[in-house]
């Protein structure tokens, strides 16, 4: 069984001890307790690229594994966020868990599950936070948030600031729910299209 090990920016090219990696995932996790949205993204970074190997190794559809990470990164952060992490030194353990647990629901349940949505706007952000390792690269990722429309930046800020369905924002906005999810899809793929854009220039 693969167990997720951290990785990020500052991990490349270097040992972590064990010691050392648990006080990092103690404060992590805390971090993310208390709303601190830049140790939500860090945890994106950190274990985003384990889980998508994880993903693939026992399901092998790349789409199928973009969907799991954002379930099993939203499942992480939500719990995190009320606490339920008991011993948060042990958040390496705590990921992998959720992972391996979603993982097998998604197996058992592949010839019975309905289609499902693609392109959530969580999803894109971990895709494209896993890529962004240095200040440098946050900043281009900034830059293209401001780049949206303010049509664009207020659905996407509603969905990951706050975690709104859909359905939820379409109450708000006084418009259908399928608006919502046309407009969210082509929002991502703008966001994706500045990042990459911007990082090549």
């Amino acid at each position: 069984m693969y167990n997720l090990a951290p990785m990020s920016g500052d991990d490349r090219g270097s040992a972590r001890s064990p010691e050392a990696e648990s006080t990092q995932h103690k404060t992590l996790a805390g971090r993310v307790a208390q709303g601190d949205a830049t140790a939500e993204t860090e945890l994106v970074h950190v274990f985003t690229p384990r889980i998508s190997m994880m993903g693939m190794v026992r399901i092998g559809d790349r789409e199928a594994v973009r969907d799991l990470v954002q379930e099993v990164l939203i499942a992480v952060i939500s719990a995190l966020r009320r606490n339920q992490l008991l011993e948060p030194e042990k958040l390496a353990a705590f990921v992998a868990g959720t992972a391996r647990n979603l993982i097998n629901n998604y197996i058992r349940k592949k010839a019975r599950r309905p289609p499902e949505e693609t392109l959530s706007w969580d999803l894109e952000r971990a895709v494209v936070d896993s890529e962004l390792r240095d200040a440098e690269q946050q900043r281009v990722l900034e830059l293209a948030m401001s780049a949206l429309d303010e049509d664009d930046r207020q659905l996407v800020t509603m969905i990951l600031a706050h975690d709104m369905k859909p359905r939820q924002i379409a109450a708000r906005l006084g418009v259908s729910a399928e608006v919502v999810r046309t407009r969210k899809l082509r929002a991502v793929r703008r966001l994706a299209g500045l990042v990459k854009e911007m990082s090549r220039s």
